[in-house]
């Protein structure tokens, strides 16, 4: 009976003694991780009014507000575990192991998000551009940190990793307003070649979507083995591109035939020899 009134009373002791620090100190984390969440969220809030202050694109900010966020907790949360009396060094040790391991397993992923955000701080194309690049032709829907979305003429969606893009050429085909359209007519050695220029001119004089500026080039590039080849050179808007591409060639091939141009076609002579025995 003796020896339990002497562990009570020990308890009771200890509980006075150390009792009170520990219920201060559980406090006082308590408190280091509530204020400490409410700061990081208020700092968290300011460095977004920042971005959004600075032009910087919403998806990329947000990331980056996500990331500070959470650097920020760790270090409350590392604070009131050493209000605690908890040694930290080891969990910065096991968080540093584990970063390293989730960062060799996330290689490609880490890479996809360095090229995402260069291309959203380079921006070598935008939301609604028209682009050939990772191997596809498309219209840009969607640019994230990971993949950028595109949608290509036959209404297909490809989702293409941005390190994928950046790896390679991009070719932006709308980044400028004007467009340059190339077509090579061919004719008949015996045909006027004059007669074949006018007629040509004819036919972009007439077409209004043919800029004046810069002026478009007609000439003989090439004496082929079947036809004399006329470049026709012009420009046009960019949205224009593909309509007026389709329109001028047959166009010109309808012109051209009505002003009694020829446009041959390489053609083969068979001969055939019956070889007697």
């Amino acid at each position: 009976m003796e020896d339990t009134t002497e562990t009570t009373s020990a308890v009771k002791d200890w509980l006075l003694t150390n009792g009170i620090d520990w219920g201060i100190n559980i406090v006082m984390a308590l408190a280091i991780f509530i204020i400490g969440r409410m700061i990081a969220n208020l700092l968290t809030g300011m460095i977004r009014k920042g971005f959004d202050k600075g032009g910087m694109d919403s998806t990329l900010a947000g990331f980056l507000c996500k990331i500070a966020n959470i650097l920020m907790v760790l270090v409350v949360i590392m604070a009131a575990l050493n209000k605690l009396g908890i040694n930290t060094t080891s969990f910065v040790a096991i968080l540093g192991a584990a970063g390293l391991a989730i960062g060799l397993a996330l290689q490609s992923s880490l890479a996809n998000f360095a090229s995402g955000v260069m291309i959203i701080f380079f921006r070598p194309y935008k939301v609604g551009d028209f682009i050939e690049a990772g191997g596809t032709k498309g219209i840009v829907e969607e640019i994230s940190i990971f993949n950028t979305n595109m949608r290509t003429p036959q209404n297909q969606v490809v989702i293409c990793p941005n390190g994928q893009i950046t790896g390679g050429t991009i070719v932006n085909y709308s980044a400028k307003d004007t467009r340059r359209i190339d077509l090579t007519m061919g004719v008949s050695y015996d045909d006027d070649l004059k007669l074949a220029k006018d007629t040509i001119w004819k036919v972009l004089n007439a077409d209004e979507r043919v800029l004046k500026d810069p002026e478009a080039i007609v000439g003989v590039m090439n004496l082929g083995e079947s036809s004399v080849d006329i470049v026709v050179w012009f420009w046009v808007k960019s949205p224009d591109f593909l309509m007026t591409k389709l329109d001028m060639t047959e166009g010109l091939k309808t012109q051209l035939e009505a002003a009694g141009c020829s446009i041959p076609y390489p053609q083969r002579d068979v001969h055939l020899y019956n070889k007697k025995a």
